[in-house]
């Protein structure tokens, strides 16, 4: 019996580790689930709606294949409709209950796009959709590209070549399934161990067998038999020929080990899909991952969507950092000019103007894209979008933050630079919503503030021409003002050094650039505004001349004038301004100041 329940283990053993490894070959179910499309060529863009890309849960891997340049983004539903406008593309969707894509050409209009901000895009703008601010990612590829993204619902993904030719027409997603197989690992551990029980019980079988073939003693006497005649004497046996019973125990032996060998080295490529799982406590569940960050607050349903995701403006603020590092380095006037615009861009091109004529004359303001100490993007739907942000240096303490005021006219449009200064040493930034949820724009005419935005650019400037006399000096904060203390400095300085064959006269006005404000926790908000000072010398005796120098004389280019020069500067100013109603003053957070015109008087 013994050798019978060797055999039964034996056998139960190759049966159960047999199934478990059929489980992992033979009998495993797919790891992926796809869908797939063929896009009719006839369109520039491919828009792959949420629906398709959620038709399954997990991460998607999406596989486009086309005949040249691939370019492939994801972004907002409705920003990918916005960007696309009335241009002719084709949607890929999953239509209800059904178990393949559907591809079709239609316009924006005709998908229900009208209800976007902005369904028609300026004529003139790009058409190549590679690198837009409004995407949260981008790729390219050639011939075939293959990426796996975990987006959430209202996330679309917009398919291209280079906006001019036909878009790829193959496009197919997959989702990961599960195919563990939990019963893979104990059946063939059990398979395994029930092997070596066989093995066990089949040793016990020949050691007894063996044993049992023994001298037999105290045997019952029977009749008595004549003597036969003497047999010769057998032969001693040796040793050595007692092992040949042995060696049949180890050949047995050496047929059942590798069934055991067989079963370890399965083993070692068991994964966790091989084995039973626990069920998931409540607080190891987690949410579906977003891209990069929440996409919309956790606010009333009519509350607008933050412009941008803190990641998205890390990458914004990546680009125009390298354009102007770049810009900055070959004085580039028109590569400048792609991401900055109003009282920025003016001081830049300057800046450039003058640096062309005296080499050591010192530049710009960086743009650093180390560390965001601030994000605050408004909240909207629609076009033009504002963002501001703080960016530092980490690796340089010493230089002070850099405030950024960004506004976006359009969704084709690339966000540009309208203010870049520097904050005051220690200024107190005022609290603000988290860039989750943005902040609403203030318009600048609205009453709600100590003053309205597009006032405070006024008031400022008088307070720079007539100081405490001024019938606003008491609405801001001196203390901590550096640029005014600045201002003062520089003026003084510039009448004792005037000979006395001439004059020169101050003055400050509101600039050309936008009063641009987003409100603050506390009700107030922060607004960026822009004030020209003009410097006008004049000669005062007859026959004198004025001989402008320096940056002065750079962008004038005049050497000596009998009529005298005006020089401009301009300054770029951020504010936090109090709540109406309220005690406290208006707070000067940074500035940047440069020269942007020096001409001679008519």
């Amino acid at each position: 019996m013994r050798f019978v329940f060797a055999i039964v283990a034996f056998v139960l053993a190759a049966v159960m580790i047999v199934l478990g490894i059929a489980q992992r070959t033979v009998f495993l179910e797919p790891a992926f689930t796809s869908l797939s499309a063929t896009v009719p060529d006839d369109a520039r863009y491919v828009v792959v709606d949420s629906k398709a890309l959620t038709a399954h849960d997990g991460s998607q891997t999406v596989t486009v294949s086309g005949s040249g340049p691939i370019f492939v983004a994801y972004g907002r539903s409705a920003d990918v409709q916005a960007w696309v406008g009335d241009a002719r593309f084709a949607a890929v969707t999953l239509k209800k209950g059904a178990d393949t894509l559907s591809a079709r050409v239609e316009k924006a209009a005709d998908a229900g796009a009208t209800s976007a901000p902005e369904a028609t895009p300026a004529v003139g703008l790009p058409t190549n959709p590679a690198g837009s601010d409004l995407w949260l990612e981008e790729f390219t590829g050639k011939g075939s590209l293959t990426t796996t993204i975990n987006v959430p619902e209202d996330i679309s993904m917009i398919v291209a070549s280079d906006g001019t030719a036909p878009a790829p027409t193959k496009i197919s997603v997959s989702w990961p399934t599960n195919n563990a197989t939990p019963w893979a690992g104990p059946l063939i551990v059990g398979g395994a161990l029930l092997a070596l029980i066989g093995l066990v019980l089949y040793l016990w079988a020949l050691l007894h067998l063996r044993r049992s073939r023994g001298p037999r003693r105290n045997l019952p006497r029977g009749p008595r038999m004549p003597k036969l005649p003497r047999a010769p004497r057998p032969k001693m046996i040796k040793a050595s020929e007692i092992t040949g019973q042995r060696r049949s125990i180890a050949r047995s032996l050496g047929a059942v080990v590798p069934v055991v060998l067989v079963s370890g080295l399965v083993l070692t490529g068991c994964s966790p899909d091989f084995w039973p799982a626990p069920a998931p406590s409540s607080s190891s569940v987690s949410a579906t991952p977003t891209p990069d960050a929440t996409l919309t607050p956790d606010a009333a349903a009519d509350v607008p969507p933050p412009a941008v995701t803190v990641p998205q403006l890390e990458q914004i603020v990546r680009h125009i950092s390298q354009v102007a590092t770049e810009a900055d380095a070959n004085l580039d006037v028109d590569a400048i000019a792609t991401r900055f615009t109003g009282p920025a861009l003016e001081q830049r091109l300057a800046n450039y103007a003058i640096r062309a004529k005296i080499a050591d004359f010192a530049a710009a303001i960086s743009i650093p894209d180390s560390e965001f100490e601030l994000t605050l993007p408004q909240q909207s739907a629609g076009w033009p979008r504002t963002v501001m942000t703080v960016v530092k240096v980490k690796t340089d303490p010493s230089v002070a933050p850099t405030a950024l005021v960004l506004t976006q006219d359009s969704a084709r449009a690339n966000y540009l630079v309208d203010y870049a200064v520097q904050l005051e040493p220690g200024a107190p930034v005022p609290e603000v919503a988290p860039a989750t949820i943005g902040a609403p724009i203030i318009k600048p005419d609205i009453k709600l503030l100590v003053l309205p935005p597009d006032q405070i650019a006024a008031a400022y400037s008088d307070i720079l021409s007539n100081g405490e006399a001024s019938s606003f000096y008491s609405l801001f904060e001196a203390d901590g003002d550096s640029f005014r203390a600045q201002i003062a400095q520089d003026q003084q300085a510039k009448k004792s050094g005037l000979p006395t064959t001439a004059s020169i006269e101050f003055g400050a006005a509101p600039g050309p650039g936008p009063a641009i404000a987003l409100g603050t926790i506390d009700s107030g908000g922060i607004v960026a505004i822009n004030v020209n000072e003009t410097e006008t010398v004049k000669p005062v005796d007859a026959g004198a001349t004025v001989s402008p120098s320096g940056a002065s004389a750079a962008l004038s280019g005049v050497t000596a004038t009998a009529k005298g020069i005006q020089s401009t500067y301009g300054d770029q100013l951020l504010f936090h301004v109090p709540a109406a109603g309220s005690n406290e003053k208006i707070v000067l957070l940074g500035f940047a100041q440069g020269l942007i015109s020096s001409a001679e008087l008519p």
